[in-house]
């Protein structure tokens, strides 16, 4: 960098050295193309100084991308030849386009279904070549379910088609158990939700009728959500939530038309009209999967702890404990006892009554 460019704010400072428009500089600079001094700086602000060198790569991946590709195998919770059960973080989409969720700005950004596929092959590109095998290309995956871009959690992937075939049956048939956990507004209470889910409820956003327009309804349709309180907190309740069917958004629709939107929401609350918490994100978080194997016929079961952002507002949200009293009566010390007392020791034996 040299003396007349330093101090210069970085998006400034790049346009400069590389003669691209203000929004292509800024662009670079937001979706993790530029380091300065070998740190990646993604603050168009930055003030630069002389000296520091500025490295632009144009093929590197976002920062949210990059961090998923350190995460590497802990992405990875179950892999055989049939099915790849996967750890989602939140903030990144399972397939392109999420729909309600889908951001313009991450229309670049690599997904969950491609990382693991790309984590698969460098894997068994690794064990080939321990086997001195020709490498193969790219690993074959089946999407069988989906996690909204702002929900954690557990999900399952299939290997090939008889898998997949198998896994979208036991779905179809709710046969496969699926338990998250959420953090909904206010008193939450246990409850079994049974609805017809539609695209359009009325005002432009998926939710529950009690018709389907133009046709009958069918079993395609139908959302049932079972919820079961845990714990009481400040404004809002700990629940669990087991999933019967699949409906796109169905937890959150069921909470929010009860109205009990979860803690992070920002589609369904409209006419929700208390105070909304705070959090970085949706408070919905898939913590256990169960299904049967596909080829093996053997019962498959796996668990996730909330990730450390769930973990936060959790904690935040608790209410102070009440002190504990002690059913034993205070202890006095024989010194202090009163000459005239006619109290026998607390371990004497008292006569029975008749």
């Amino acid at each position: 960098m040299t003396e007349e460019l330093g101090g210069r704010p970085l998006d400034g400072a790049l346009r400069a050295l590389t003669n691209v428009p203000w929004s292509v500089a800024r662009s670079m600079i937001e979706t993790g193309k530029v380091k300065v001094s070998g740190a990646l700086a993604t603050s168009a602000r930055r003030r630069v100084s002389a000296g520091e060198v500025i490295d632009v790569d144009p093929r590197a991946p976002k920062p949210k991308t990059a961090r998923l590709r350190e995460l590497g195998e802990d992405l990875v919770a179950y892999a055989d030849g049939a099915v790849v059960v996967v750890r989602k973080p939140a903030g990144i989409s399972t397939v392109p386009y999420e729909g309600d969720d889908a951001d313009a700005d991450d229309a670049d950004e690599e997904t969950l279904d491609a990382i693991v596929r790309d984590l698969l092959a460098q894997r068994a590109k690794h064990e080939r070549r321990e086997r001195r095998e020709r490498p193969i290309g790219r690993a074959p995956l089946g999407v069988v379910q989906r996690l909204d871009k702002v929900t954690s959690g557990l999900l399952v992937f299939a290997r090939n088609f008889a898998a997949k075939k198998h896994l979208t049956q036991q779905l179809r048939q709710r046969a496969m158990h699926r338990r998250y956990l959420a953090i909904a507004h206010g008193d939450v209470r246990d409850a079994t939700y049974r609805t017809l889910i539609v695209s359009d409820r009325g005002d432009g956003l998926r939710g529950s009728a009690d018709k389907i327009r133009g046709r009958a309804p069918g079993e395609e349709d139908l959302a049932i959500t079972h919820v079961e309180r845990i714990e009481a907190l400040r404004g809002a309740t700990l629940i669990r939530c087991r999933l019967e069917t699949g409906r796109t958004h169905q937890i959150r629709i069921h909470l929010a038309e009860a109205g009990h939107p979860l803690v992070g929401e920002h589609v369904y609350i409209r006419g929700y009209k208390g105070p909304l918490i705070p959090a970085p994100r949706l408070m919905l978080h898939a913590a256990e999967l169960g299904f049967v194997h596909p080829a093996s016929e053997r019962e498959m079961s796996f668990t996730m702890d909330p990730p450390e952002d769930f973990q936060r507002v959790l904690e935040s949200l608790r209410l102070p404990r009440e002190p504990e009293h002690s059913e034993e009566p205070p202890r006095v010390d024989r010194e202090q006892r009163p000459a005239s007392s006619t109290r026998p020791p607390s371990h004497a034996k008292r006569p029975p009554r008749r």
